[in-house]
């Protein structure tokens, strides 16, 4: 049995629009930002784009860069290492919402956290950006690769690279090598910091009031992150209670 057949994806279709390379930008308490982004293009000429997105603040950003240049593309969630459920539902749903309000297809992979764990075995005391995290964006890219290569896809990439929390070079290595296993599928590693996407990301998010997630995502994020956070005097991490521009209301 392919790994494919076992596998249960829900696509949620939503009618295509894009939109001009101007792009203005309301927030709260902030004057509006207005500049022209830069053309985007994907390799190899290719006509349409697999995005996998980790969440809605690190994608706000990324789907309002490649719509602005008229890319059609498709996001793909598959985040299998997000614990708990409540908190993967909440990112997935906030990541849905936007997709939804910017028209643009959304693949929901399901929640497939019995195989992180099971993949994660031996690496739980791993630190932050070491071989669990490789563990993990191979395994993602793994997903978005397959999926790809058998629906007609044949770039893909990812809004991860954006944090400034994550090792770029990782992700990109993690990203071309999943693609390398699939003929007639790529790796598109564009940069998604430069030109102050970072800052843009923050901006999107406040303006869409994202969820604001304080943690990467796995158990082992989370449990790192609180016990941090115990040391310096902070509460530990509530899940689902934190958006972005709470603080300016």
């Amino acid at each position: 049995m392919g790994i494919s057949s076992i596998i249960r994806y829900e696509f949620v279709p939503v009618p295509s629009s894009r939109t001009t390379t101007k792009w203005l930008f309301f927030m709260s308490n902030v004057k509006t930002a207005e500049f022209k982004r830069p053309q985007l293009s994907l390799p190899n000429s290719a006509d349409k784009l697999l995005l996998h997105s980790c969440c809605a603040p690190c994608s706000g950003e990324v789907m309002e860069a490649i719509t602005a240049s008229g890319i059609d593309y498709t996001i793909f969630f598959y985040n299998p290492n997000i614990h708990p459920q409540r908190e993967y539902l909440i990112r997935k749903e906030e990541n849905l919402r936007f997709a939804e309000q910017n028209n643009v297809p959304f693949i929901d992979a399901d929640y497939d956290s019995d195989n992180w764990f099971e993949r994660a075995k031996g690496m739980e005391r791993e630190p932050e950006r070491g071989i669990r995290c490789t563990m993990c964006f191979d395994m993602r890219f793994e997903r978005t690769a397959l999926y790809a290569a058998e629906n007609g896809f044949s770039v893909i990439s990812s809004s991860l690279g954006i944090s400034r929390w994550k090792n770029m070079q990782q992700i990109n290595e993690c990203g071309q090598n999943a693609a390398q296993k699939y003929p007639g599928v790529t790796y598109w590693d564009y940069n998604w910091r430069k030109g102050g996407g970072s800052a843009r990301m923050i901006e999107i998010s406040k303006r869409e009031h994202f969820y604001q997630q304080e943690y990467c995502g796995c158990i082992y994020s989370l449990r790192d992150s609180n016990k941090y956070r115990q040391s310096q005097g902070r509460d530990i991490i509530r899940i689902g209670k934190l958006y972005y521009g709470d603080e300016t209301e």
